[in-house]
Order: C-alpha cells, then sequence, then structure tokens
C-alpha cells in the first residue's frame, strides 16, 4: 500500500484511517482511527490543542457516521496524549496500566516553561527549540485514561475486534500497539518511527522483543507513530538498527570506553537517511545501563544534554 506522507487524514480502507504529520521528527507524530458499525476509535491525541483540533476538524467526516467513542493512548509521550481533554466527555480512554503511570512526568507547565528556560548552552537551547518550540503547551489539562489494562485487551469497535497488546517498557515503559485482524493492520505506536531514528527511554533488549512480536503478526500495514504509514520492513529496519547499536555498545563498553566515547565511535552511516540521529547518544546510555544495571539512571534533561552534545560534534 502507498500512502503518500502528506499532513493530513488518510483512508487505509477497511474503515482504517492514519492522520499524518510530516515530517515526522520531533513531537511530529501520527494519530488513527479504527471505524465499527455506528462508532470509532481514536488511537492517540497530538502535542498540543491546535494540532488535535486540526485533527479532529479533518476527522468530522468520517465521525459524523462513527462518532469517536473511545480512544487509546499508545504510551505517554506527549505528543501521544496532550490532546485527550479534546475528546468527548463521555468517550472511554485506554491506556496501559504502565503509561497511566508514566503519564504525568512532563507537565505541559514544565515543558512550556523549558521552551523559554534561560541560561541554557547553545547546543541545548538548538535542540529544545527544534523539539519543543513549534508547540504550545499554553492551557492544557491532561486527561488521564479512564480505563486501564495489563498484557492484553480484546474489545469490540461496534462489529469489528481489535486487539491492545502492551509491549513495554521499550520506547516506553508501557508501549502499546493496536492489532486489527479484519483489516491486516497493526498501529504500532511509537515502537515504529518509520524513516526516523528510535529513542529508547526504557528498554533497548524489550524493543528489540517487541519488534520480534510485532512482525509476528504478518500484517500487511503498520500505522507507525512518526513517518509514513509502512509494512514490515519497516519494523524490520527498527529491529536492524537497534541490534546493531546494542552490539557496538557492547563491544565498546568491553573495551573500557565510555558511554560518550561510544557514541562518538558508532558508525551510524547505514542509517545516515533516518532523521534524528543525535538520538544515538541515549541510545547508547541505554545498552550501557542493560550491559551495567548499577548505572544511575540519567534523567531526561541529561539525555537531552548529550544529545544535543553529540549532534554539535557530528
Amino acid at each position: 500500500m502507498t500512502i503518500a506522507y502528506e499532513k493530513g487524514l488518510h483512508e487505509l480502507g477497511d474503515g482504517l484511517f492514519a492522520y499524518l504529520q510530516p515530517d515526522g521528527g520531533w513531537g511530529w507524530s501520527n494519530a488513527g482511527l479504527i471505524c465499527g458499525e455506528g462508532t470509532s476509535l481514536l488511537v492517540d491525541t497530538l502535542y498540543d490543542l491546535r494540532l488535535t483540533r486540526e485533527m479532529l476538524t479533518a476527522m468530522e467526516p468520517v465521525a459524523e457516521r462513527h462518532p469517536i467513542d473511545a480512544a487509546i493512548n499508545t504510551h505517554a509521550n506527549p505528543d501521544h496524549c496532550f490532546g485527550n481533554e479534546l475528546l468527548p466527555s463521555a468517550a472511554e480512554i485506554y491506556a496501559s496500566a504502565a503509561t497511566a503511570g508514566e503519564m504525568g512526568n512532563l507537565s505541559p507547565e514544565m515543558l512550556q516553561t523549558l521552551k523559554s528556560a534561560p541560561g541554557m548552552p547553545p547546543a541545548l537551547a538548538e535542540l529544545v527549540e527544534i523539539a519543543f518550540g513549534p508547540f504550545d503547551f499554553a492551557g492544557i489539562t491532561v486527561r488521564p485514561p479512564s480505563q486501564t489494562f495489563e498484557g492484553q485487551l480484546d474489545l469490540r469497535i461496534g462489529d469489528r475486534p481489535v486487539t491492545f497488546l502492551e509491549l513495554g517498557p521499550a520506547h516506553t515503559a508501557g508501549d502499546t500497539i493496536i492489532h486489527v485482524p479484519d483489516a491486516d493492520a497493526v498501529f504500532t505506536g511509537d515502537l515504529l518511527f518509520a524513516n526516523g531514528t528510535p529513542i529508547v527511554w526504557a528498554s533497548l533488549s524489550n524493543w528489540i522483543s517487541a519488534c520480534d512480536r510485532i512482525l509476528a503478526l504478518e500484517a500487511s500495514v503498520l500505522i507507525p507513530g512518526h513517518g509514513p504509514v509502512s509494512d514490515s520492513s519497516g519494523i524490520s529496519d527498527i529491529r536492524r538498527y537497534l541490534r546493531y547499536v546494542q552490539d557496538a555498545a557492547r563491544e565498546r563498553f568491553q573495551a573500557g570506553m565510555s558511554a560518550q566515547d561510544a557514541a562518538d565511535d558508532i558508525d551510524i552511516s547505514p542509517f545516515a537517511d533516518w532523521g534524528e540521529p543525535e538520538r544515538l547518544a541515549a541510545n547508547v546510555l541505554a545498552a550501557y545501563r542493560e550491559l551495567d544495571p548499577g548505572r544511575p539512571e540519567p534523567s531526561a534533561g541529561e539525555l537531552f544534554m548529550e544529545m544535543a552534545r553529540w549532534r554539535t560534534a557530528h
């Protein structure tokens, strides 16, 4: 299936829609809509209220026939849930329990303050502007999930079966995919960055296992959390990148290199056409934590500083 990678709502067939936001980089996430008889399930909201309103407006012609009675947040990153408050008040919002528990870690107020924080090193200020600058976090009230689950949840959207599969911790603590078997499709959340570099906030090795779980579903259509609509080749590419970083980091860890030196030393030219290459620095730190569980876990701020350093150096 070839779907133009253009901003807006795209019909995939079989009552499925993808809402795409090029270029898929920091914060520019996708969402989706799964329609059943007289109802629909929204997959994720967007990073701020303006973008989420634009998306819901684009979905109105479909939602008139298939009202949005439920939604799911695939994970807790704000670009997939900060628009929840704009959903109908009666709509159920689903998420894994781990996602719900992690959802308050980054508040809109924190991100809005970060955008204008004084005294940041220039390299960090540049990355913060790329990651957060285009978005408006003022006035957002984070609406939490109303229904949580662990592992797997099977439900029906009107007349069609849908399965939520929790595959985290991987990208985040509680990543969930949505399998729509009668359409041979999977909404992957951020377990798939199509044509973009993934970032490991939780577990690199579990993410590799999650890729295997997705591939085992043998779905022909994968709707990523970021980037163009893909197929199984997209998740195979993510698995290849993660395995490559894991192996390269292990080799340098065993040679006694620091994580910073390892990130500078690893050749990522096989992935030169992917966006956000600076995420390598965070991914190497994730690999080192798995090799040495006693290492302190860096904060999000420390990870951004290291990515900013790598970006300037490379």
